[in-house]
């Protein structure tokens, strides 16, 4: 099928390629089918594009490239609306707000995007911790600026 995107254009997916939240994800109950448009082989980061939607696309991207020591619990009850059998089913996600510079973009450790790639379901949880939230800064390494 056809479908328009934010980021990409007019492409082609297949059936296969769609992942399936079943309660759409927080701020877009409606939004249920979404697909995982890659950037490129060296990009941590995607797009979760709506199938439904052409302006609804999110960035994304794996948290422990930028995280090394991320860490959480699922709910039992997250594990069982994506039908998770073992811990490799699963990739993490967590959705990137852009700013000017890969400096000032964040990334949502509070609420990460979990697909169960072999059931192609998806889902966004919302982690009960104070561990984390929703806008931690993508890189904290200070830019070294040469004098001349």
């Amino acid at each position: 099928m056809q479908i328009k995107t934010r980021y990409h254009e007019e492409i082609e997916v297949s059936k296969e390629e769609i992942i399936y939240f079943g309660s759409g994800i927080p701020g877009f109950p409606e939004e249920k089918e979404f697909i995982n448009l890659s950037l490129g082989s060296n990009s941590p980061f995607s797009i979760l594009q709506s199938i439904n939607t052409e302006e609804l696309g999110f960035v994304i991207a794996e948290p422990f490239s930028f995280f090394k020591e991320y860490e959480f619990e699922l709910e039992e009850s997250v594990i069982t609306q994506l039908k998770i059998k073992d811990e490799t089913d699963i990739i993490v996600y967590s959705i990137v707000t852009l700013g000017d510079s890969l400096s000032t973009s964040t990334i949502n450790l509070q609420a990460p995007v979990i697909i169960n790639k072999r059931e192609n379901l998806g889902k966004q949880a919302i982690l009960n911790t104070d561990k984390y939230h929703t806008k931690h800064l993508l890189t904290t390494k200070k830019q070294k600026v040469r004098e001349g």
